[in-house]
This record gives C-alpha cells, structure tokens and sequence, in this order.
C-alpha cells in the first residue's frame, strides 16, 4: 500500500509539474494577491475531485464513448480559455493607457468567489481533464481494494496534494511582490498570459 501511495504522488508531481491553462490561471491570479491566487488554486483542486469522483462512478465513460459529448465541452472548455486570456489582455492594455498599476489591480481585484470560481470553472470545463482521470485513477486501485472508497480516496489525496504544490506558486509570486508590482512588469505579465491562454483556448477548439 505504501508504495503504491508513493509511486501515486510521484506521478502527482510530474502532472502537477507540466505546465497547462491551469498554471498559468493561478500564476496570473496570483498577481492580483495570494489570496486570489491560493482561491483559484481551490477551486481548480474541487475541480480534480469532482473529476476523480465522477471516474469513480463512471461518468466520464460518458465523455469517452460520445463524440458529441466531447467536443461540447472541448468548445465550452476553449471558450472559457479564450475569455479569460482577452481579459488579461483588457487589463495590461488599460495598465498601459493609466500608466498605474495600483488603479487598475484596485479595479479588478477579484472577489473570494470569483477566483475560486474561475480555478473551478477552468477545470471543470476542461474535458481532457475528465478523460485523464478515467484512465489516471484505475492504475493506482490496490489489488483487492474496494474500487469506488480507493478511486474516491485517491482523488482527494491528489487534490490535497496539488493544494499544497500549487501553493508554492502562490507563495513564490508573493515573495516577488516588490519586483512584480511595477507597472511595466505587470503588464507584460498580463500580456504572456493572456497570450497562453488564447493559444491553449485555440488548441483545445482545433483539436478534433
């Protein structure tokens, strides 16, 4: 059990080290203050759970054996990308019109719901995250186990897990704070992210 628990976090780290939309969700977040940052870092953790949980139960078979099903929420899922990647853009070129960072991030400091929600609603609309932890979970079931208590079990370590991983970023871009709160930085910030976003949104959209 102890080294299935260990070989189960190793492969915790690799998915959580690769970078994605979720990534760069919490890092931009994270500009804005830690906690919005740590919030979004929640929510995209329910996320997981909700995933491992309906993998548990077997709903995302569904996804699996309905193309249709797929590509609804692949759309949803780009479209959700490309909202939050124009609005990094509207905020870095409202910070170059003023010139002053304090004013715009006094604007769109974001509320506790809204940055849970947003780390929520990126993984939930995501349906490659459902697919991956359909076929993620069933690997690490010990043999003889119970298969719904050990595949729910596992999906609430690997959320508290990337609760704590996640929470490095947030911390790291609150260690910058000083060297992050300049004007020129958090521009260009806003813009490389918001740029990711609109590329990964296209991607998802493209992909067939």
């Amino acid at each position: 059990m102890l080294s299935t628990l260990l070989a189960f976090l190793g492969a915790c780290t690799l998915i959580a080290a690769s970078p994605g939309p979720s990534t760069v969700l919490i890092i931009k977040q994270s500009l804005h203050s830690r906690r919005s940052g740590f919030l979004t870092v929640l929510g995209n953790e329910t996320g997981v759970f909700v995933w491992g949980v309906a993998a548990a139960f077997g709903l995302t078979a569904l996804l699996t054996a309905s193309q249709v099903a797929y590509d609804v929420m692949r759309i949803v899922g780009a479209g959700v990308l490309v909202y939050f990647g124009v609005q990094a853009l509207r905020q870095a070129r409202r910070m170059r019109r003023t010139g002053e960072a304090a004013e715009v991030w006094q604007d769109v400091e974001r509320s506790g719901w809204s940055a849970y929600r947003a780390g929520l609603l990126l993984n939930l609309a995501n349906p490659k995250a459902a697919v991956f932890a359909l076929s993620f979970l069933p690997q690490f079931v010990p043999e003889g186990a119970p298969h719904l208590p050990a595949m729910v079990g596992l999906a609430a370590v690997w959320a508290v897990f990337e609760i704590g991983y996640y929470g490095l970023y947030v911390w790291f871009v609150g260690r910058m704070k000083t060297f992050l709160s300049r004007a020129g930085v958090r521009r260009r910030l806003e813009q490389v992210s918001g740029g990711v976003l609109l590329l990964l949104g296209a991607r998802m959209a493209l992909e067939s």
